[in-house]
């Protein structure tokens, strides 16, 4: 009888966990899957030691959101110009730099706060936090490379990535909540020796690093703005042929002449073809764009809401580990997501995952305790993995693979920028109504963002009947 539970046990194993070990069996994908989630520490330990920090020297949830919210604006601002720079120039040459600058930032806040500076010399500080690496984007844009047109295989690795990144954020909550109670200076030192170790995983190895523009340019002894252009022109012309092929489809359906049918699919060929030159911002990019604003909005307002109601029960120093049951959960659903072959449609997905993460966050208003917040975060947070890895396939349809990581890098702004503004209008109405107005602004917020996102409904619908576009220009 043991035996057969044993060799159950095994078998499950095998389903849910063979894939992945397949993956990282794949030379030098081990080193930087791993590298860039080590490297991405300052994601979720930054933000808490800012806003534990700043609370305890200044007294102040309004400082501290504000202060969180130009962190976040300033990402959104340099995030996507630091996914064109590596897509341009390579993930080395953008990667180094930037680590410099955020090193020297995060050594100039933690002294500034320590004495207890005029809070403009922060707001001055705080932006050059954005200074990171787009680690999870590069991160991607390696698997999609090494994928290739193995669908299948691009899902599993986005699942991967996802759960890598909560096992970061499993880890990096509670160490932020714990150290940064007992020093910010220790916090920020931990943060930074992750980022070293991380940065020399992952861009000390380049065999599995995607060419770069530039390199893709010289091989084809194009200049890069030709070779862009070059690239926008195959995917027009690949959706102008989809667009002929669903005409046909359609006009058939309708049981039309061969003549009639074949005037459709040309007509439709036309009218995709007559269009202005494409850039990546179709509606599509811009309905997942928006969505991503919503879904940064309410949950950075639920994170600064859950330390003022912790603070305000005397149980600060538990915050790190309630973040901490929603990035296990997450990690979760991430292992289960990616080890099924989902025949159900992406959209269809996408939209069941948004609607448990909002109404799930929205009903932290009527929490009496700690730990029934952290509860809901169990039960809810399996599907907030899977959203983000849907939100990364939705991209595969929407940007060619040499702008992918450009594409991630606006969906990470607009994330970034939604964060800022709920984290922001949450410390106001925090510092006057207590945690209980925090939570108020993050029901309004989640119901706002469902509504963002169902506004975007036939934009993500459609762009996942599209061709992908990494497999045209790869």
């Amino acid at each position: 009888m043991s035996f057969n539970v044993i060799a159950g046990a095994r078998d499950i194993g095998r389903r849910v966990f063979g894939g992945y070990a397949q993956l990282l069996r794949i030379p030098h994908t081990a080193r930087f899957a791993v590298g860039s989630v080590i490297a991405c520490m300052p994601f979720p330990m930054v933000g808490m030691t800012m806003t534990i920090m700043t609370q305890q020297y200044y007294g102040n949830y309004s400082l501290a959101g504000a202060l969180t919210a130009v962190q976040a604006i300033s990402g959104a601002v340099f995030g996507p110009l630091l996914g064109t720079l590596v897509d341009r120039f390579g993930q080395r040459q953008v990667s180094i730099p930037t680590i410099v600058v955020w090193m020297i930032a995060a050594v100039s806040f933690v002294s500034c706060v320590s004495a207890r500076v005029a809070p403009w010399i922060l707001f001055c500080i705080v932006p050059f936090f954005a200074a990171v690496p787009p680690w999870g984007a590069m991160s991607r844009a390696r698997w999609t490379y090494l994928m290739g047109n193995d669908r299948q295989g691009v899902n599993r690795a986005l699942s991967l990535s996802g759960v890598f990144d909560e096992a970061m954020w499993v880890v990096g909550n509670p160490l932020a909540s714990t150290l940064a109670v007992i020093s910010g200076f220790l916090a920020m030192s931990f943060t930074g020796v992750c980022v070293i170790i991380g940065a020399l995983m992952f861009l000390t190895e380049m065999t599995t690093c995607p060419p770069s523009q530039t390199d893709l340019a010289r091989e084809a002894g194009l200049t890069r703005k030709e070779f862009r252009e070059r690239e926008a022109e195959k995917a027009r012309l690949a959706r102008a042929q989809s667009a002929a092929e669903d005409a046909r489809v359609h006009a058939a359906s309708q049981g039309l002449t061969a003549e009639q049918i074949d005037a459709a699919a040309r007509d439709a060929y036309d009218r995709s073809m007559s269009g202005v030159k494409d850039s990546i911002w179709g509606p599509g990019l811009i309905a997942v764009c928006a969505t991503w604003f919503g879904l940064g909005a309410f949950q950075s307002a639920a994170g600064i809401s859950i330390i003022a109601f912790a603070t305000e029960a005397n149980m600060k120093q538990y915050t790190g580990f309630v973040f901490a049951c929603f990035s296990i959960s997450s990690l979760t659903g991430a292992l289960l997501y990616g080890a099924k072959n989902w025949t159900i449609p992406l959209w269809k997905r996408f939209y069941v995952c948004l609607a448990v993460l909002n109404i799930g966050i929205g009903s932290f208003l009527f929490a009496k305790h700690l730990w029934v917040i952290m509860v809901i975060y169990l039960i809810i947070g399996v599907c907030q993995s899977p959203t983000w890895i849907n939100g990364n396939q939705l991209m595969l349809h929407l940007v060619p693979q040499t702008r992918f990581t450009e594409g991630m890098a606006w969906m990470g702004a607009m994330n970034s920028i939604g964060g800022s503004a709920g984290s922001a209008i949450a410390g106001v109405f925090i510092d006057r109504a207590g945690s209980h107005g925090g939570f108020a602004v993050v029901t309004v917020l989640a119901l706002v963002s469902l509504a963002i996102a169902l506004l975007g409904f036939k934009q993500i619908k459609t762009s996942t009947e599209t061709p992908v576009l990494t497999e045209i220009s790869a």
